[in-house]
C-alpha cells in the first residue's frame, strides 16, 4: 500500500479484532490531484498552487468503527509538552492507550537504538525508562498480552500475507510499511497448542 486511503481500508478489512497497534506516522495531507507525470516548468508561468486535502484519520476511524477492536493503540511523536499533548491526543482520537515520545533532535531517537516512552491510559501515565526499541516492543507485547488476557481474549496474529501487513521483508520494514499490526479475534479463550503458538507467533502468556 502507498497511501492513507489504502491503509485505512487494509485496516478495516482485517476488522473484527481484537488488539490494533497502530505504528504508522500516516501524512496528514495529500495532493487534492495527484500528477501521473512531472510538472514541467515553463518559461514565464509561475509556480505551481499544490492545494491539499486532508487524509483519512486512521485511528480516530478505527475507534468510531462498528468493529472496534477491543484494544486500539496508537502513538504521539512529539517535541514539547509531550505527556500534555498525548493525553489530549488520547482524548481526541478515542483510543485505549497512546505511546508517547519525545523526538526532538536533541534525543537521538529518531534513527537511533535507544527509547523514551510514556503509555498513556485510561488510568493515567506510566513514564518507562531509556531502553533499547526492542526492549520497548516487548514491554509493550507484554502489557498487550496481560491486558487482553485479564479481558478474557485470546488474539492471534493475522497471516503475513494479510493486506495489513504489505508482504515479505523483515519484522521492522513490514512494520514500517503497515498501519497497525492487528490481532482476529478467537471467541476461544483456550490458548492454542503450543506447535501452533509458535507457528502463528502468537504473544506468550
Amino acid at each position: 500500500m502507498t497511501t492513507a486511503r489504502e491503509m485505512l481500508a487494509a485496516c478495516e478489512s482485517a476488522l473484527p479484532a481484537d488488539v490494533a497497534v497502530m505504528t504508522a506516522a500516516v501524512a496528514d495531507w495529500r495532493p487534492e490531484i495527484a500528477a501521473n507525470n512531472k510538472i514541467k516548468k515553463e518559461a514565464g508561468a509561475a509556480a505551481p498552487t499544490l492545494r491539499l486535502v486532508e487524509n483519512p484519520d486512521i485511528l480516530a476511524t478505527l475507534a468510531r468503527h462498528a468493529q472496534r477492536p477491543h484494544l486500539l493503540i496508537g502513538f504521539a511523536a512529539e517535541t514539547e509538552n509531550v505527556v500534555a499533548h498525548a493525553v489530549a491526543k488520547r482524548a481526541r482520537k478515542g483510543c485505549d492507550w497512546i505511546v508517547a515520545n519525545d523526538v526532538s533532535p536533541a534525543t537521538g531517537i529518531m534513527g537511533g537504538d535507544r527509547n523514551t516512552v510514556h503509555l498513556i491510559t485510561a488510568t493515567g501515565t506510566e513514564d518507562w525508562p531509556d531502553l533499547a526499541k526492542s526492549e520497548v516492543g516487548v514491554r509493550l507485547a507484554a502489557r498487550i498480552a496481560q491486558t487482553l488476557k485479564g479481558a478474557g481474549v485470546s488474539a492471534s496474529p493475522i497471516p503475513l500475507s494479510s493486506p495489513v501487513h504489505g508482504g515479505g521483508g523483515s519484522p521492522a520494514k513490514r512494520a514500517r510499511r503497515r498501519g497497525g499490526t492487528v490481532a482476529r479475534r478467537r471467541i476461544d479463550t483456550s490458548p492454542p497448542p503450543p506447535r501452533a503458538r509458535r507457528a502463528r507467533g502468537a504473544l506468550p502468556r
